[in-house]
C-alpha cells in the first residue's frame, strides 16, 4: 500500500450496497467490518497499527489528516490510510453515517 492518504470517489451509478463493498474488500485482503457513528460524533487524532479503508455506505464523513488536508467523504467513496497516519474524523450533517473498515496489517 502507498505511503500516503488518498481517497476514490464514487463514480459508479446508484448507490452503493454494502454486500458486494464487502465482498471487494475481503478480496483486497482487509479484514472489514460494519460501523455506523451518530450524527456530530466526532473522533480526535489518533492513528492505527494496521492499513485501513473506510467505505461509505449512507451519510458523510469527513477525516483530516495530519497535514492538515480534510476529506468529506460520501456513499460510495472509500478511503486507503496506511499504518501510522494522524488522522481524526466526524461525521457532517444531521444523519448518521454507516461504512464498512477493513483493516490489513
Amino acid at each position: 500500500m502507498a505511503d500516503e492518504y488518498s481517497v476514490v470517489r464514487w463514480s459508479s451509478k446508484g448507490q452503493p450496497e454494502s454486500r458486494h463493498l464487502l465482498e471487494i474488500l475481503i478480496s483486497e485482503g482487509y479484514d472489514p467490518f460494519e460501523w455506523s457513528d451518530n450524527a456530530g460524533t466526532i473522533y480526535e487524532m489518533h492513528s492505527h497499527l494496521e492499513d485501513q479503508s473506510h467505505w461509505i455506505i449512507s451519510g458523510s464523513l469527513e477525516l483530516t489528516i495530519y497535514t492538515g488536508d480534510k476529506f468529506i467523504l460520501e456513499p460510495g467513496d472509500r478511503d486507503f490510510m496506511p499504518a501510522g497516519i494522524q488522522h481524526s474524523a466526524r461525521v457532517v450533517g444531521d444523519n448518521a453515517v454507516r461504512y464498512l473498515i477493513g483493516s490489513r496489517r
